[in-house]
């Protein structure tokens, strides 16, 4: 069986069931950047991903429902970080139109 070529963001479960997303492919080098779903990356060269594959060592998988495990993110953290933003837009200094540089 033929190794699927992993794209950005695909999940794959390990045999431990390890679940982890594909966060970079490089083809010039041969690597995957792999992400755990705790957050540990990890790279990976394309001919160990065709024996895992091979050997029934890597499977595909779905996306988890709480993909918040590898991004520390609470609920509502959203909401909370769009009133910080707007709070920084009003503390932030005009432009800088009535300044003569050549004074």
């Amino acid at each position: 069986m033929t190794a699927p070529h992993p794209g950005i963001g695909d999940w794959y479960r390990l045999n431990g069931g390890q679940l982890f997303e594909v966060v970079a492919v490089d083809d010039d080098d041969g690597t995957i950047e792999i992400q755990y779903f705790d957050g540990t990356v990890e790279e990976m060269d394309v001919e160990d991903w065709e024996s895992q594959w091979d050997d029934g060592g890597l499977e595909a998988a779905q996306a988890p429902e709480d993909w918040s495990g590898s991004v520390d993110v609470e609920a509502g953290d959203g909401e909370t970080r769009g009133a910080e933003l707007a709070e920084d837009r009003e503390q932030r200094a005009g432009p800088l139109d009535g300044i003569d540089l050549f004074e």
